[in-house]
């Protein structure tokens, strides 16, 4: 697996090297345009939060947050409370975060550790596994049968040090089927010896639009000209793994490496770009005292022009010196800044123009090809009734694949051509 994960990284540096001699990027076929609607329309956000949020496993945790046995994580994401703990035997495990008896929330911490978890309402107590373990006053109560009502488990994949957990109980989507081999790559960063330095909730537009961003590499020499500063890329690098995405920038620092030996040691250069992971995931690289990356966890709001993101900062080892730690939260604070202050309200504010402008369409141009594969899967999501919905990612799988294992020069039109492999 770890080879053919760096056979896979050392291609696409490859690839980024070739682009930056040629200058000839890939290119889509056509400009896409997406009806503004698909943005602010009720029912549609409904059929998204039940067809795509609901359906599909979400990453919820990284492991460096459940490290030991007992240690726990609660959230609620569309409504559903979801408790995630790792077990004595120190497998995670999900659960609703309900009560057999009467649904009450068991855990309102956000986390913690706890070998038992009792209800705060009638102290009915659950152990690690999610088995009912203690009636109180059971003499009192009558008699029930504890082995039929335990908490109601959810599906948990841990892959890559990153968790993925699956909203609807009775879901038949697993998640190797769902990563398309993407986790291999991501196992790279070895995320599972990585330490949580801090976390924080943003208000944000649509989550279509700020995935859009999250995927957007041509914005960034003009709107972040202040912060990142105007020298930045605005070309993108795009490869898929189904419906989740790699985008990097053409890096004139990669010829210097072009004729190093394969050694572990540029593991490190080569994972440094924005992880994209279908449908509510991104992963961007940082140096704010010493390798980090933030991990942008975002969700539907209460409104289709509401959404809200969840910012993680994971840092391979925490830091140790004042130095240290001023530079982590100086970077995750401008973070913040970046995302809240340029990327969200310049979302919010071009919501009401959608909404104004009957002739309008939001456009994605032939040099935006990973907002163009997210759209185009996502309406193949929502027409996805449940029962072809595992052959659909084995498809786009596969597809992927194919399109990543041909050979190609950098000025290729069949990554996102509508007649190629791609979606």
């Amino acid at each position: 697996m770890k080879d053919s994960a760096r056979s896979q990284l050392i291609g696409m540096a490859r690839r980024n090297i070739e682009v930056v001699k040629s200058g000839v990027l890939d290119r889509t076929q056509d400009v896409m345009r997406v009806p503004p609607t698909h943005y602010y329309d009720p029912d549609r956000s409904r059929l998204e939060t039940d067809r795509v949020f609901k359906r599909l496993p979400l990453l919820l945790a990284m492991s460096g947050e459940l490290k030991n046995p007992g240690d726990f994580k609660t959230m609620v994401v569309c409504g559903v409370p979801v408790l995630i703990v790792r077990d004595r035997s120190n497998e995670v495990r999900a659960f609703i975060n309900s009560c057999s008896h009467r649904g009450a929330v068991i855990v309102t911490d956000r986390s913690g550790n706890r070998s038992r978890i009792a209800c705060p309402y009638h102290a009915w107590t659950y152990d690690d596994l999610g088995d009912l373990v203690a009636v109180y006053k059971s003499e009192e109560f009558g008699d029930i049968d504890k082995s039929c009502h335990g908490l109601t488990p959810l599906m948990v994949g841990e892959r890559a040090g990153l968790i993925w957990v699956s909203l609807d109980p009775a879901t038949t989507l697993d998640i190797d089927t769902f990563l398309c081999g993407y986790d291999d790559v991501l196992s790279l960063f070895s995320f599972g010896n990585w330490s949580l330095f801090d976390h924080r909730t943003i208000a944000g537009p649509n989550w279509k639009m700020a995935y859009d961003g999250y995927m957007d590499l041509y914005h960034l020499p003009t709107l972040h000209e202040d912060t990142f500063g105007a020298n930045m890329s605005n070309q993108a690098l795009y490869h898929a793994w189904g419906p989740h995405q790699r985008v990097s920038s053409p890096n004139p620092g990669l010829l210097k490496l072009a004729d190093q030996p394969e050694e572990d040691g540029l593991t490190d250069v080569l994972m440094s770009s924005v992880w994209s992971i279908f449908p509510q995931v991104s992963i961007a690289s940082f140096d704010g005292g010493g390798r980090g990356v933030m991990i942008s966890q975002f969700f539907p709001g209460d409104t289709p022009l509401e959404s809200f993101t969840l910012q993680n900062y994971m840092m391979e080892t925490l830091p140790t010196t004042d130095d240290m730690k001023a530079a982590a939260n100086a970077q995750f604070k401008l973070l913040e800044y970046v995302v809240r202050e340029e990327d969200y309200a310049t979302g919010v504010r071009y919501h009401s123009n959608m909404i104004l402008r009957s002739d309008f369409e939001v456009m994605f141009g032939r040099n935006e090809g990973g907002a163009q594969r997210f759209h185009r899967f996502l309406d193949e999501l929502l027409a996805c009734g449940d029962a072809d919905l595992t052959a659909r990612f084995k498809r786009v799988g596969a597809e992927a694949q194919l399109d990543r294992d041909q050979p190609r020069s950098p000025c290729s039109l069949a990554l996102f051509s509508a007649d190629g492999p791609g979606l």
